[in-house]
């Protein structure tokens, strides 16, 4: 059975005036469905292409991207928005809640790319607020909730469609340690209870540690630490 992610030969290249930097060059990177998989190293070398990769919001320069079943570089600009929108939930450091809207209207936003009618949004917003422990605060909005209770909105948000993956980037970045480990305890369970599949990008080794795999961009090699694997990727110095 082929890999939930399954990149081969994937090449990122970024112009930056005259200079040609290639962050990626030749990545292997395969996940399994339900798997917990944290990718560390130092900044600018490349955690986040391959989070932007995966989820088809960037596309490479070479190379072959399958997740969820589907060729993503076969796919056109507003294909990979539906399938996106079936497949893909996004986490952020920053949160990116909107500040005028509900938790539940935030939760509610990627919901309007499917078929679902107003009242199934609405439940299926609350049902996610509910299982990610905010079912008392669906009526709150941003500035009346805490950065823990913010993040955990945006969680909720990413579930919302019930996708395949979930991608986070530097998810416990923007709190404070008690709040960063009730998030990971979240993250947590909806890997091991509902079977979703986390990609997290962090310099924040307790993520790394609560991961079932930690894989570390070290001079231009994705190692799996602590196994001994490599696979090819190549970045700035």
């Amino acid at each position: 059975m082929s890999a939930l992610i399954d990149l081969v030969g994937v090449t990122k290249r970024y112009s930056r005036g005259a200079e040609t930097l290639t962050v990626l060059d030749a990545l292997q990177f395969h996940v399994e469905a339900k798997d917990f998989v944290a990718l560390m190293g130092p900044s600018g070398s490349g955690k986040s292409t391959i989070l932007n990769i995966v989820g088809g919001l960037d596309r490479p320069d070479a190379g072959r991207v399958e997740v969820a079943g589907s060729d993503l570089q076969a796919l056109s600009s507003s294909e990979l928005a539906r399938w996106r929108s079936r497949h893909v939930g996004f986490v952020f450091q920053s949160f990116n809640l909107v500040p005028v809207l509900t938790a539940l209207e935030n939760v509610m936003l990627p919901l309007l790319l499917t078929p679902l009618d107003a009242k199934k949004r609405r439940e299926q917003a609350a049902f996610a607020l509910d299982v990610v422990g905010l079912a008392d605060r669906m009526h709150h909005r941003p500035r009346q909730l805490s950065g823990g209770q913010e993040q955990r909105v945006a969680i909720a948000r990413a579930i919302a469609t019930d996708p395949d993956i979930v991608l986070a980037d530097e998810p416990t970045g923007d709190l404070d340690r008690e709040s960063a480990t009730a998030i990971m305890d979240l993250l947590g369970r909806l890997n091991t209870e509902l079977g979703k599949t986390f990609v997290v990008v962090t310099h924040d080794p307790m993520v790394g540690e609560r991961a079932k795999r930690t894989l570390r961009l070290d001079k231009g090699v994705l190692r799996e630490a602590g196994r001994g694997s490599t696979a090819s990727v190549r970045g700035p110095g």
